[in-house]
């Protein structure tokens, strides 16, 4: 029989090799509190069908494969169509649930569909305004067989800036009830005019107060003299909103981020957009979405611009992601 002492001799020591590493380990940081000390964020991309438009109407692309386009050609697994390129199927139920099934077995998400061109929706006229407001049901509801998020309008209307910011409130109360059964969310870009104005549009956020009514801020649209807001190079604008003011005004209503391109420069950058103060602005913020990919600029063709943006993209978020948030 061991004597007390013995036993003393073998058992502590043995008890501190089991107790020592599990003290130590309960001193070490978690996995999750070093996540949030480098405070970083996943990119999420996607392709917005404009991006192709000139291919799409060329006829050397078509609009039913736009989700294999963005997969196969672009690795990219999210996209926003464009309602022009399918005004034909507006209210074609089985066209949209065979899009779906397509972009299903593809694992491409569907996130929103851009309307255009289907009447003002800042329009003075009670009775005109109201036309507009339905017109935009039918890509309500193609937004939500394809299992979209949301659709992008515009804020456009002749008349005052008052009067057409109170018709605004207006047609998105209608529209954003019609929205809100199906679930989709209603966005405005800013596209020129007063739209270009980012305090104006938050005023309009302010006063809708409806959580499926929001923002898509784009990086170049913010000409206040032009409509469609363009800033490309040769463009004709006598009167710019500054673009990174006009992101900051309306990140904090954003449910996408329009990353607008032009031209590039040998090194990769884009000319026009300083990208790492855009991408700086929404990942300070509390933006979580995809970022879509819009090319429409020159001289590079759709597919090296696309390429050339993704590549800038991943780039400059991986050099922001590691940039402490500004207090």
């Amino acid at each position: 029989m061991k004597t007390p002492t013995t036993f003393r001799k073998i058992f502590v020591p043995l008890a501190l090799l089991i107790v020592l590493p599990w003290l130590f380990n309960q001193c070490k940081p978690k996995a999750e509190e070093t996540t949030m000390t480098t405070n970083s964020k996943e990119l999420k991309l996607s392709l917005a069908e404009w991006s192709i438009h000139r291919s799409l109407d060329s006829g050397i692309l078509k609009a039913e494969n736009f989700a294999a386009i963005a997969k196969n050609d672009y690795g990219i697994t999210a996209v926003e169509y464009v309602n022009s390129f399918y005004k034909d199927h507006a209210i074609d139920q089985a066209y949209w649930k065979k899009m779906r099934a397509t972009a299903d077995s593809l694992g491409v998400k569907s996130l929103l569909i851009m309307v255009d061109e289907e009447g003002d929706l800042g329009n003075p006229n009670a009775e005109e305004r109201k036309k507009a407001v339905e017109n935009h049901f039918k890509w309500v509801d193609a937004a939500s067989i394809l299992g979209c998020h949301s659709i992008r309008i515009n804020a456009f209307g002749d008349g005052s800036k008052e009067e057409v910011q109170a018709a605004m409130v207006d047609a998105l109360k209608q529209l954003g009830t019609y929205a809100a059964k199906a679930n989709i969310n209603v966005l405005i870009e800013n596209h020129g005019l007063y739209s270009a104005d980012a305090k104006w549009v938050a005023e309009i956020m302010q006063q809708v107060s409806m959580a499926n009514v929001g923002t898509l801020p784009d990086f170049g649209n913010w000409c206040l003299s032009h409509k469609w807001g363009s800033t490309q190079p040769g463009k004709e604008c006598t009167e710019v909103y500054d673009r990174y003011m006009g992101v900051a005004e309306t990140l904090p209503f954003a449910q996408g981020v329009s990353a607008k391109s032009y031209t590039f420069d040998e090194q990769g950058e884009e000319i026009v957009i300083d990208y790492s103060r855009m991408l700086k602005l929404v990942k300070d913020s509390d933006f979580d979405g995809y970022i879509g990919i819009e090319y429409e600029g020159s001289p590079l063709s759709e597919p090296d611009g696309i390429r050339a943006t993704k590549a800038l993209l991943e780039k400059t978020w991986e050099k922001v992601n590691q940039e402490k948030p500004v207090q």
